[in-house]
């Protein structure tokens, strides 16, 4: 999929770009020229992606490619974030250029594609909708990950709370609070009832960012825990030790972390699953002592 992007369409899009965008430099947008030179060099990146401005006031920030991926900012955007906020931004885009997230997207775009023609197929495009329904939920997890980046960048909630919430209420941060916001937040996860839990999936599904109160929520949980306190102290993964990565730990670490969102979740539909496996669990444990001590109860 990298050879075949980057031998032409990747071209394609960046020759677009370049001639309709303004590429920054020292001497263009030198202020957001320098804040990708240093996101950079705090993520550790040898060579910083080329950063392009657009013209578009529609408030949105992109990276695109896979050979030489490259950010695309809009005039939008820089208008409605200060400098730290747009240092949090940035370092969200290099997230995704460092993880090589446009790969497991371009491929997402392809079985999307595929699905729509199987759909006349009776049940020919079963498996591959179920396919595009867990890209959809890592594509959707994949932006808490580059949100994650971009704290890593700016080293304060503040302005990566901020530069979220002003994509939900616009620039009147006097009129916003991030504590208030946080307990908006946690209504929307806890909800009233299932039918709640089944409308958030239906608005979440088509979307390919998650809401902006589940990114602030996601961002400040990580803020405050272990695995940012030990990122920030010098315990990370080295690119030295890739040949070393084993991928059965990583789904390891996977399904803990999945599970770990399970046990915590006040989503009423979870809550019911959750209880009606504890409940299962609790029945089989009884039938099994039945089963041991056998039928004179011995």
């Amino acid at each position: 999929m990298k050879k075949f992007q980057g031998a032409f369409p990747e071209r394609a899009v960046r020759m677009e770009t370049l001639g309709e965008a303004v590429r920054t430099g020292d001497r263009q947008f030198r202020r957001i020229h320098r804040a990708m030179r240093e996101a950079s060099r705090v993520l550790d990146l040898d060579r910083p992606p080329e950063l392009f401005v657009r013209l578009d006031r529609e408030v949105n920030a992109c990276t695109i490619g896979m050979d030489r991926p490259f950010v695309v900012l809009t005039s939008g955007l820089l208008e409605l974030m200060d400098a730290e906020e747009l240092r949090f931004v940035i370092g969200h885009e290099l997230g995704h250029a460092m993880s090589g997230h446009a790969v497991y997207r371009t491929i997402a775009h392809y079985l999307a594609g595929a699905g729509r023609m199987l759909s006349s197929v009776p049940l020919g495009g079963i498996g591959l909708q179920a396919v595009q329904v867990a890209l959809d939920e890592w594509m959707r997890t994949s932006e808490l990950s580059c949100d994650r980046a971009g704290l890593l960048v700016v080293q304060d909630r503040d302005p990566c709370l901020r530069a979220l919430m002003k994509l939900a209420g616009g620039a009147h941060l006097e009129d916003m609070d991030i504590g208030e916001f946080l307990r908006q937040g946690a209504e929307f996860e806890r909800g009233e009832d299932l039918r709640d839990s089944v409308v958030k999936y239906l608005i979440s599904r088509p979307r390919s960012h998650p809401l902006a109160v589940v990114r602030v929520a996601e961002l400040d949980r990580w803020s405050r825990g272990a695995g940012y306190r030990s990122v920030l102290s010098g315990d990370y993964a080295l690119r030295r030790d890739d040949a070393k990565a084993s991928v059965g730990r990583e789904l390891r670490a996977t399904g803990v972390s999945y599970a770990d969102r399970f046990r915590r979740s006040t989503d009423p539909l979870l809550v019911m699953v959750r209880d009606l496996a504890a409940s299962a669990a609790q029945a089989g444990d009884h039938v099994l002592g039945a089963v041991r001590r056998g039928p004179d109860g011995t």
